[in-house]
């Protein structure tokens, strides 16, 4: 078993190599489609929403993959051959003060206009109510896991580190989620 994972794995080192962009958008698609069928079990759904799915699998392919890749390369043109703590600190800064929320952004967007199908006007509405917690929230989380990212990942693994994490906070949202409806409803 241990010759088969080391194996798939040199098999994908060999392909962020070869074609890192596309790799990484594949890796982010893959896991994000995995999240949220752990998050739709959770949240207790019979049979799975496969249209959610996908939908959620595209953004992952479409957006996350290939914005962490142009973002962890930007970030080594503007940091180019500077290392050590305080620019691990400067690089999570930044990340936290415009790919954050950005990204955060976006993605409320995407899912309420393409995943769920919501109007402009009532996405507009839920991201002005809920867009502020959100940011303050990823605020609490992320730099950590920016600041383990940038300190100990290599360049080319970043966007896979970014991509796990990812999958594992939106199934802790929805586990959250859950308890949340549950207590209300006690």
């Amino acid at each position: 078993m241990a010759e088969v994972v080391a194996e798939a794995w040199s098999a994908y080192l060999r392909q962020l190599q070869r074609r890192p962009l596309r790799t990484k958008a594949i890796t982010s698609g893959v896991l994000a489609g995995c999240s949220d069928a752990v998050a739709q079990k959770i949240a207790g759904v019979k049979k799975l929403q496969l249209r959610r799915l996908f939908l959620i699998m595209l953004y992952g392919f479409a957006y996350a993959g290939p914005f962490g890749h142009f973002l962890h390369k930007i970030m080594e043109i503007i940091f180019k051959g500077k290392k050590g703590k305080e620019t691990t600190a400067k690089k999570v800064i930044l990340e936290q003060l415009t790919s954050s929320p950005w990204n955060n952004m976006v993605f409320m967007m995407y899912y309420g206009l393409v995943v769920e199908g919501r109007p402009l006007s009532q996405v507009r509405s839920k991201i002005r109510k809920d867009y502020p917690t959100v940011q303050l929230t990823a605020w609490k989380f992320w730099p950590v896991v920016s600041w383990i990212n940038y300190q100990y990942m290599p360049l080319q693994l970043r966007v896979l580190f970014h991509s796990f994490v990812a999958s594992c906070w939106a199934v802790f949202l929805n586990l959250k989620a859950r308890s949340t409806i549950a207590a209300k409803m006690e």
